[in-house]
């Protein structure tokens, strides 16, 4: 039950995360048509720091919240999480405005630390000021709506994370574009008064995802109410007490949430100052506003599945791991990798083969250098991303919270340490490479306490991952063939040209690795009885 309760949950959240993040990625096509890559780029250094600072003003409170709630569910104790949903509510308030007031004093500061040097054709510190003021006052409301998310998520109820998530991203990219368009497109303005306007729209975003979740409370609330009164045990903690618990919680998962806005801050301050004087400064600006947007928005794609993952995967651990059900826990953490590395290894190495047609396809020729060569180099990452976030979920869902605290650190150390260096000696490529270096050193971490902490056995997962790799492996080489062998008489020199080699590079890709995780039987070990439908098809044939 507790399975199919965490696969549930985990597919409404997949279904919200990539709607989520399609919508994110599909709407930066025409953002950037209208500002460019240099436009991404002042969009990223407000944006940037709007989510560190929301990250510290919530304080992990989403998945603290679902973990303190699920453990006292567990117990029989509606009550106990009923009365820290109503304590953080107004807790969050707090912190939003003080956040908001923080990041929006302190714009003049940070503004001359991302964009030491005014470039002609590029971005003004006043720019960067106004940007990061205007998306500031998404602080006042986002926090609250944390809290909520993860009341609902302690009951295992992802439909108001889910609803509210896809909600808030259509009101937010709906305004972004039209105000992009409205300045730009008709009124002629200027591209830093348009993606000032753009950075508000998570404001607004936020009213309508909030909207949402009211909806959800005031529908439920009898019901929640009266599991509050029929609770069968109270544990009468005072509020310090279910403070210093949820702190306990919150703090560790607050800045493992982080990693990867840290790694995008690193590369925020060091970046345009690494560059400047150098044979790339002419590029920088173009480089970080792909590296931190367009390129970050495709990468981010395949890791949605490991975003729902994390969400889900820690209430639902904390219950097997508070009840000592090991066999459940270790169910969960198998299932987990399997699909993981199912979907990510195949994405990953896809993204590297195909990185120009689809780059060019989707931002046009323009930038086709810079946004080639951080797609083929990154593209790759979505599959660390995805297996830092679910391995800190697990840790933190078996009240490991200082492990993954521990891996982020180290991460984020390796990551400050070789950033600037190897922006000097690469180029653009160093930052990328850096955060390679992070990102393997904090998984490692991460894999080895795990297998520790929860008697984990590696060795079929890893059979597992050789398997996946070699037959991604195999797709990869017939994609980069066909590409080729297409190439000679379809140059990637138009738009349309770049979506066709697109299309036809993912179709082979498609064709190549479902064949051979059909053949071999490793869908259907992987999905379960959700892939038996073709295995009772392909019986059937032989029988007829």
């Amino acid at each position: 039950m507790a399975d199919q309760k965490l696969m549930r949950g985990t597919m409404v959240l997949t279904a919200a995360t990539l709607i989520s993040k399609i919508l994110g990625f599909v709407y930066i096509v025409p953002f950037s048509a209208l500002v460019g890559q240099v436009g991404l780029a002042l969009y990223g250094y407000g944006y940037a720091q709007y989510v560190v600072i929301l990250s510290l003003a919530t304080l992990g409170v989403p998945l603290a919240v679902s973990k303190f709630v699920s453990k006292y569910h567990s117990l029989g104790d509606y009550e106990t999480g009923h009365r820290l949903f109503k304590s953080g509510l107004l807790f969050m308030s707090i912190t939003g405005f003080l956040a908001f007031l923080t990041l929006f004093l302190l714009a003049p500061v940070l503004a001359p630390s991302i964009l030491p040097v005014e470039k002609p054709g590029g971005n003004t510190q006043a720019d960067v000021i106004f940007t990061i003021r205007m998306v500031s006052v998404a602080l006042i409301i986002v926090p609250v709506m944390a809290v909520i998310r993860g009341y609902f998520q302690g009951f295992q109820s992802m439909g108001p994370t889910s609803v509210s998530q896809v909600v808030e991203q259509i009101v937010r990219i709906s305004f972004i574009l039209a105000m992009a368009f409205i300045i730009v497109g008709v009124g002629d303005g200027g591209i830093g008064l348009a993606v000032g306007f753009a950075t508000f729209g998570a404001f607004v975003g936020g009213l309508g995802g909030l909207a949402v979740l009211l909806y959800y409370w005031f529908k439920r609330r009898k019901h929640i109410l009266k599991q509050v009164e029929e609770s069968t045990i109270r544990h009468d903690l005072t509020l310090p007490q279910m403070y210093k618990e949820l702190i306990a919680y919150a703090l560790p998962l607050s800045f493992v949430g982080l990693a990867i806005p840290l790694f995008q801050y690193v590369d925020l301050f060091t970046v345009n100052n690494a560059l400047s004087g150098t044979s790339y400064e002419a590029v920088s600006e173009a480089f970080f506003g792909a590296l931190n947007q367009s390129v970050h928005k495709i990468v981010l794609i395949p890791m949605a599945l490991a975003t729902a993952l994390s969400i889900t995967l820690v209430p639902t651990i904390t219950k097997s791991f508070t009840s000592g059900d090991h066999a459940a826990l270790q169910r969960q953490i198998t299932q987990t990798y399997q699909i993981i590395l199912f979907i990510s290894v195949p994405a990953a190495v896809g993204m590297a083969a195909l990185a120009y047609p689809v780059f060019a396809s989707l931002y046009g020729l323009e930038d086709l250098a810079i946004g080639g060569m951080v797609l083929q180099y990154y593209g790759p990452m979505t599959l660390l991303f995805s297996l830092f976030a679910v391995t800190a979920a697990i840790l933190q869902g078996m009240n490991r919270q200082k492990q993954a605290v521990l891996s982020l650190v180290a991460a984020l150390l390796v990551k400050l340490a070789l950033n600037y260096l190897m922006l000097l000696l690469m180029g653009p490529a160093g930052a990328i490479v850096s955060t390679y270096a992070g990102y393997l050193v904090g998984i490692m971490i991460n894999v080895w306490a795990i297998g520790r902490y929860a008697q984990f056995d590696y060795s079929s997962i890893f059979k597992r991952f050789l398997l996946v790799l070699m037959f991604s492996g195999v797709m990869a080489g017939a994609v980069v063939l066909g590409i080729n062998g297409l190439q000679s008489f379809m140059p990637l020199d138009t738009r349309l040209n770049s979506f066709i080699l697109m299309f036809i590079g993912v179709g082979i890709g498609a064709l190549v690795y479902g064949y051979f995780v059909y053949r071999s039987g490793l869908a259907e070990k992987v999905l379960g009885h959700r892939f038996r439908f073709l295995k009772r098809k392909k019986a059937a044939k032989e029988n007829s």
